[in-house]
């Protein structure tokens, strides 16, 4: 794999010099090395390789190749090289984690458990969905006699069969989870993959690359390939040998992907943008309802599509709500995610900072009044680092309130009845995860039921791994998570026989 140079050592030296994954093999990219940066310091953690389109499609070539024999193997025998690979990566989670946090700039807590514990998690859970039923037992049909043959009985089985080749295209947010969540399921399903990692922390999915290889996924069933390049990516969607593609990432590529797909008639899961809406009702826990929305602050520095980033408070507690979120935000302590104590990171690179701070400025400009943060903090001195801050006295057509941020700033806009907060939840281009919070649950299920969202929070922002994740309208196509991952994965195929 890539020469392991100075785990654990002193800061600046190489974690590693990585070589492409291409059916089985490490192989030396056309395109050269890239430096991965550490968001939190601004060192080199490791040089990424470059693969050329060529190497793109030649990955794909190779999973196409493997599909026919893998997607024969018994569900056993993929359920088994899933859970080896879990062991591989439990076994080294102290490193693994190590690199997650050097590559995405995650706090210590974030890097261990929400990263790579949660990677290892995801591929347990997919050893156990390779063994779940793929077949459903349909209802017979009588059929009378006609033009299509005798009168007869039909009996009928749903049967779910692989897709064939999936792209995986990851997020740079979490390089283990949201890879793993690929991954795993599309392998317990009998597909194979060419995955490629986000180019910001590319080096991780390499890592999980190893130990699928090691646990004896055959040659060719799992292939990585990494790149800057945008080249990389478009080969990655292009190859005439994939059958489909799974994409986390922004709208605008996720569009651009889909533009691609549709040409090619291949199947997509695309899990996109999010500006969820909190609302918060006058009867609402405060405590718990800034605690939730919180978490922009403090989960991935805001970095998270699922955040709630955008708060529409009843008119009865939205100043005791802006001096809570206040008050929250002052407890928070920024800087360096490996710190005993620190709350906020990094954002992933100075592009991203310098983005999430025009937006501030966009704030101030259309009228919002920056409570808390605005200004880029003055410690530690190197790192990519983005004040959490509050807008306040927000309205529904400002830009700081219809688009993604992707970081730890949060707008604030009131409301005055029941149906209107549901008409500012609902105007919005995305619909991921929206989240209510109101002492009466009656009426907080009945604005769930109101909400354009593929997910609602009611009085919490915490996720069952079991129900299905997925947005409405520009927030993405398709549902995974749970045994709902292994449908997005496959394909129905019908079997009709008579009685």
């Amino acid at each position: 794999m890539a020469r392991a140079v100075g785990q654990g050592s002193g800061e600046g030296e190489l974690m590693s010099v990585g070589r492409l994954f291409i059916d089985g093999e490490w192989v030396e990219p056309d395109g050269g090395h890239y430096e991965v940066i550490d968001p939190a310091t601004e060192a080199v953690v490791g040089l990424a390789p470059e693969a050329s389109r060529a190497q793109v499609h030649e990955a794909a070539a190779a999973a196409r190749e493997a599909f026919g024999a893998w997607s024969r193997t018994s569900p056993q025998e993929r359920a088994a090289i899933l859970d080896r690979a879990a062991e591989v990566i439990q076994r080294d989670f102290a490193a693994h984690a190590e690199l997650a946090q050097a590559e995405s700039g995650a706090t210590t807590a974030t890097a261990r458990g929400m990263q790579v514990a949660v990677g290892v998690a995801r591929f347990r859970r997919y050893a156990k969905g390779a063994l779940e039923p793929v077949e459903q037992g349909l209802p017979p049909q009588i059929n009378e006699a006609g033009p299509m043959g005798r009168a007869g009985v039909l009996g009928a089985l749903a049967v779910r069969r692989p897709v064939g080749v999936v792209t995986c295209i990851t997020s740079y947010n979490n390089p283990w989870a949201n890879p793993a969540g690929k991954i795993a399921p599309a392998l317990a399903m009998g597909n194979t993959v060419v995955v490629k990692p986000a180019p910001q922390d590319p080096l991780s999915v390499y890592r999980m690359a190893a130990a699928l290889a090691e646990a004896g996924a055959p040659p060719g069933v799992v292939n990585v390939v990494s790149g800057v390049s945008v080249a990389a990516g478009e080969a990655a969607v292009d190859s005439p040998d994939v059958d489909m593609v799974s994409f986390t990432g922004s709208t605008a590529v996720g569009q651009r992907i889909a533009e691609v797909c549709g040409r090619g008639m291949k199947r997509q899961l695309m899990e996109l943008g999010g500006k969820g809406a909190a609302v918060v009702f006058d009867d609402a826990d405060l405590d718990a309802a800034v605690a939730g929305i919180g978490t922009t602050y403090s989960f991935y520095s805001g970095q998270i599509c699922t955040a709630p980033t955008r708060v529409l408070a009843q008119r009865g507690v939205y100043e005791a709500l802006v001096e809570r979120l206040t008050q929250y935000i002052g407890q928070l302590t920024v800087g360096d995610p490996r710190a005993q104590g620190t709350v906020v990171g990094p954002v992933i690179s100075a592009a991203h900072r310098d983005r999430v701070e025009s937006y501030v400025e966009l704030g101030r400009k259309e009228g919002a009044r920056v409570v808390a943060g605005g200004a880029r903090p003055s410690a530690p001195e190197r790192g990519f680092y983005v004040a959490p801050t509050l807008l306040a006295d927000c309205t529904p057509d400002m830009r700081v309130v219809r688009e993604e941020i992707f970081g730890p700033v949060v707008v604030v806009v009131p409301f005055d009845d029941e149906d209107e907060g549901v008409a500012l939840a609902n105007d919005s281009d995305y619909g991921l995860i929206d989240y209510v919070w109101s002492g009466d649950i009656a009426r907080a299920f009945r604005v769930a039921g109101q909400l354009r969202a593929g997910g609602v929070g009611v009085n919490t922002i915490g996720r069952n791994m079991e129900a299905p994740f997925g947005g409405f309208k520009k927030s993405g196509v398709g549902r995974d998570v749970g045994s709902y991952a292994l449908h997005a994965y496959s394909e129905l195929q019908s079997i009709v026989w008579p009685g």
